[in-house]
């Protein structure tokens, strides 16, 4: 029990903090007060700009679209649900997935900011802040990630772990940056509210499951 309020307090203070930090930056988008920073960072991205850096991003942007990141979610359901019978952490990966798509359609249109025109590599469509590809990356690896950690116990396994999903978060990411789709702070701002709600969403799924367990000892 103090393991788990422990974890709790813990959740709450990220949640605290991610949310300072989504709502700093949305204030800086609205104000304009942070486009120094996206033209810093816009300008160091694309300057590295080649062929061949070019084809890797664009594999990675594909891979942080619907197409992939949909199959992907449903195969793990499918896997964890049908194959390893860890059944409530199947339908925790679809709702963190479902809830992002959610959460993003409805802060683009809340807070409608048009993509960048500076130097369009490849096209897009939709509204910029926060970025679609950035909340999915990171709720998709993020939550893989925790659920996989749960059930692999070697220190090896999870440093690669850990290091896959790092590096697939940030260059989803980055890759929105150099095609010129997206400003450094649609992606910095997708982060942070990815984070808040998989904190969440984790957070509910560890207090329920140990309800859970209580109430089946209880029997």
């Amino acid at each position: 029990m103090r393991e788990l309020s422990f974890r709790l307090l813990v959740a709450f203070v990220l949640c605290i903090f991610f949310g300072i930090a989504f709502g700093y930056i949305a204030a800086a988008v609205g104000n304009e007060s942070i486009v120094h920073f996206d033209t810093a960072v816009i300008g160091f991205v694309q300057g590295l700009e080649a062929p061949w850096l070019t084809s890797i991003m664009k594999v990675f942007t594909w891979i942080g679209s619907g197409y992939v990141v949909a199959p992907i979610a449903l195969i793990g359901f499918i896997v964890l649900y049908f194959v390893l019978r860890y059944r409530h952490q199947a339908f925790l990966l679809i709702a963190v997935i479902a809830g992002t798509v959610l959460l993003n359609s409805a802060l683009k249109i809340y807070f409608k900011r048009e993509r960048p025109e500076i130097h369009r590599i490849m096209d897009a469509n939709g509204f910029s802040f926060p970025s679609g590809h950035s909340m999915m990356a990171f709720a998709l690896y993020a939550i893989i990630a925790y659920i996989a950690w749960r059930n692999v116990k070697t220190t090896t396994s999870r440093v690669v772990l850990v290091l896959f999903t790092t590096v697939m978060i940030i260059m989803i990411g980055t890759s929105r940056i150099y095609l010129g789709v997206h400003y450094p702070s649609d992606i910095v701002g997708g982060y942070a509210v990815s984070a808040l709600w998989v904190t969440i969403a984790i957070s509910a799924y560890a207090y329920f499951q140990n309800k859970l367990k209580k109430t089946v000892s209880r029997r």
